[in-house]
């Protein structure tokens, strides 16, 4: 299994291949995830507040596996799943292409061609995927197992997909765990806090 970035949503027809730059590649937010989940994975005093420093090293492809290995020990067997799945998907979309009665035989052939010369990056992003769900349901984890009352981060995009992600993830518990997700200023500087709520 690689770790790696891969890039935004491919858009394949056959007219050619372009690519949904709304819905960029989840290798993208890993480090931040790791990031949170070491920020939160220790021993409590109550009442302590808790920092730690979000502008650290810059992990590399090799690191962030065997980061993320640690956190989610059975991200071999997700991820085998995964690429199953997205094999299957390719598959069905390759037979859609050839079966197709609106598209002429050179068209059909085209984006059988296209969709065959876009596996690897969608198996990529397959796994980048399936390595994101698996690393936001620990870190979704920590903050129920540990009563986090909340978590605050700089505002950007990727820490706020970061947090509706987790957000989402305890919404879906068998007792549904309540969060709000505020922004807010501080100093001149921007945050975003998800508070949860009901945890007790």
């Amino acid at each position: 299994m690689v770790i790696t970035y891969v890039g935004p949503k491919p858009l394949i027809s056959h007219s050619g291949i372009g690519f949904d730059k709304n819905k960029e590649d989840k290798y993208v937010y890993l480090g931040i995830i790791i990031t949170l989940i070491e920020a939160l994975n220790h021993e409590y005093i109550e009442d302590k507040i808790y920092s730690c420093d979000v502008n650290g090293e810059k992990l590399d492809d090799r690191q962030l596996k065997e980061k993320l290995k640690k956190y989610c020990p059975n991200l071999d067997e997700i991820v085998n799943k995964q690429n199953h799945s997205i094999e299957e998907e390719i598959e069905h979309n390759i037979q859609r292409a050839h079966e197709s009665y609106a598209l002429s035989s050179e068209d059909k052939r085209v984006l059988e061609n296209n969709i065959k010369i876009m596996r690897k990056y969608m198996l990529q992003r397959s796994v980048n995927k399936a390595v994101y769900y698996c690393a936001i349901n620990v870190l979704a984890t920590l903050v129920q197992k540990d009563h986090i009352d909340y978590i605050k981060v700089p505002l950007s995009q990727k820490y706020m997909h970061v947090l509706h992600s987790v957000q989402g993830i305890l919404k879906e518990e068998k007792r549904p765990i309540d969060t709000e997700l505020d922004v807010y200023e501080e100093k001149g500087e921007l945050f975003a806090k998800l508070k949860v709520v009901n945890l007790v």
